[in-house]
């Protein structure tokens, strides 16, 4: 039997068939059916047509398979109890005793910020569940969560359709980054010109919100050289903590690195975009479980719940 012939059969023709199987009586399986007889025998007939065999024949007060009907009759009860327990399955999700595997799309910074916490609850509350970054961006990190080998994104992606859904995790500002030798640590400047006549170290990013803090440096009259440009926003650190150079970077990265590197942060005398961070998914994982659970961490572990608190539902782009 082909696809197009098990479009056409319907499904309680299987039923029947099943029950009077059991019965070997139509009158029986009607009434246990809450059916009239004339539908059981219906229902008998038209299954016969589909396959192309009596399937049950009377035989005095009984009705009797054939051996076509003996034949399927064990692999139709199997294929209807498979199908009923499909059908009445519903997802469950136990952190602490399931094992599976999330994969969170986010940055190089991303990852530095967040996983130290979240591996620190998995290994407290969900001691079987597996973290993975990807580094995916774009059009892949879109086909990512689009196909389910992503499960969710963390960043300030601004590219996204209303496919996706989001929650705001935190604004954060930019600072200026500097070791603590560095002329700006004793003397802060208070003018632009003498903010501008310091050596400028800048990441080379072509993601936004990040090239728009590039152009309205370079507006300022910051000029970078090429020479003048790094390609992680990793290493800025390290560069600035062993020179003189100054770096402007999102706040919560000189936060993590200023107090072991010894260096010093100030806010730039130049008004630049605030960065947004918000946890993506698609929209067709709203009600898987495991997903909800990791949502909810994430909210606990790095929302700022301040004016213009974030919420746990979901949150349509725009």
């Amino acid at each position: 039997m082909d696809a197009r012939q098990l479009r056409e059969i319907d499904l309680n023709l299987l039923v029947v068939f099943k029950d009077i199987m059991e019965t070997r009586n139509i009158s029986a399986t009607a009434r246990r059916l809450n059916m009239s007889q004339p539908a059981a025998s219906n229902a008998l007939a038209r299954l016969r047509a589909t396959v192309g065999d009596e399937l049950l024949v009377r035989s005095g007060q009984t009705m009797q398979p054939t051996r076509l009907a003996a034949l399927i009759a064990r692999d139709v009860e199997e294929g209807m109890t498979l199908l009923q327990a499909a059908l009445s399955r519903r997802e469950t999700f136990d952190p602490g005793s399931d094992a599976r595997r999330f994969v969170i799309a986010m940055t190089d910074v991303g990852e530095v910020y967040f996983m130290p916490r979240l591996l620190a609850y998995c290994a407290q509350h969900a001691p079987h569940v597996r973290l993975e970054v990807s580094y995916a961006s774009g059009a892949a990190l879109r086909n990512g969560l689009q196909e389910g080998y992503i499960d969710l994104a963390l960043g300030p992606h601004d590219d996204m359709s209303d496919s996706w859904l989001q929650v705001r995790l935190f604004k954060q500002h930019c600072v200026s980054l500097f070791r603590a030798s560095h002329p700006f640590a004793s003397q802060p400047p208070t003018t632009l010109a003498a903010y501008r006549a310091a050596r400028h170290v800048f990441v080379s990013n072509p993601a936004s919100p990040y090239v728009e803090i590039q152009q309205r440096m370079e507006k300022a009259g910051i000029r970078l050289s090429s020479n003048d440009q790094l390609s992680s926003f990793l290493t800025a650190p390290f560069i600035v903590a062993a020179t003189d150079y100054v770096v402007t970077v999102p706040f919560k990265l000189a936060e993590q690195f200023a107090g072991p590197l010894s260096l010093r942060l100030i806010r730039p005398p130049i008004r630049l975009p605030e960065l947004e961070t918000h946890c993506f998914w698609h929209r067709r994982r709203l009600a898987d479980l495991g997903l909800v659970w990791l949502r909810k961490v994430i909210v606990q572990l790095f929302a700022e719940h301040a004016a213009g608190q974030v919420k746990e539902e979901t949150v349509a782009l725009r």
